[in-house]
């Protein structure tokens, strides 16, 4: 068994700058959780986004928030989940003044092995399929492709003109000794959403041993891909 991760980025995946081939071969193999703790140098969204992203909000898709200098917790957590499926936790916390808010996602990989599908908010109801690639620094590149919306007898797929597209780009900085990290939410008519960008540094735990704390898995799992 390998990694999720690099399933997908095959032989790519070793051309990975050596921190981030350790920070995404977290998995059952590997046996290792990774704690992110850092700070997001702003968290933005757009203002005609507001109603949309307050929404996602309620069930930790987007943050309905916005700020810098951001306390910032990344939590990925390798477990088995309802379905017996290898499942990565992505469960970031913003720790703005007057409360912590999350956004979160699980991450399994897809039936085919060729994409991860990334299960976001507290019930699942949003299934996106995530393409990686390798830049030619050695960052890692995530993309989002097609989206689903499952919620209850609802399975929807979202035609791609009214979907937005997520670029995530993580790189480590040796000059820094931290993981820097970019996210943009974006429209292809309508422009930017919502995204955040700072830095982080991680530890990485023995996942048995640090088990899954109360809250970090979703309240529900969904079988649907």
């Amino acid at each position: 068994m390998t990694s999720i991760f690099r399933s997908v980025l095959g032989s790519e995946f070793e051309r990975l700058h050596p921190a981030l081939q350790r920070r995404f071969s977290v998995g059952l193999d590997s046996g290792e959780a990774c704690i992110g703790t850092g700070t997001m140098t702003k968290v933005w969204h757009a203002p005609w986004a507001r109603p949309f992203v307050t929404l996602g909000g309620t069930r930790n898709v987007l943050v309905a928030k916005t700020g810098q200098a951001i306390p910032f917790t990344i939590e990925n957590v390798p477990y088995v989940d309802d379905f017996g499926r290898e499942t990565v936790s992505f469960v970031r916390t913003f720790r703005f003044p007057d409360r912590p808010r999350r956004f979160d996602a699980q991450m399994v990989l897809a039936p085919s092995g060729r994409h991860i599908v990334d299960y976001l908010g507290t019930h699942q109801h949003l299934a996106s399929d995530l393409h990686l690639s390798v830049d030619a620094a050695g960052g890692l590149v995530i993309r989002s492709g097609e989206h689903r919306l499952r919620e209850r007898a609802v399975d929807l797929r979202i035609p791609r003109l009214l979907a937005a597209e997520a670029t995530v780009r993580e790189r480590y900085d040796d000059a820094g000794d931290c993981f820097r990290i970019s996210v943009s939410v974006a429209h292809p008519w309508f422009g930017r959403i919502f995204g955040y960008h700072g830095t982080f540094r991680t530890e990485y735990v023995d996942a048995a041993a640090l088990g899954l704390r109360a809250g970090l898995r979703p309240v529900r799992e969904e079988s649907r891909m």
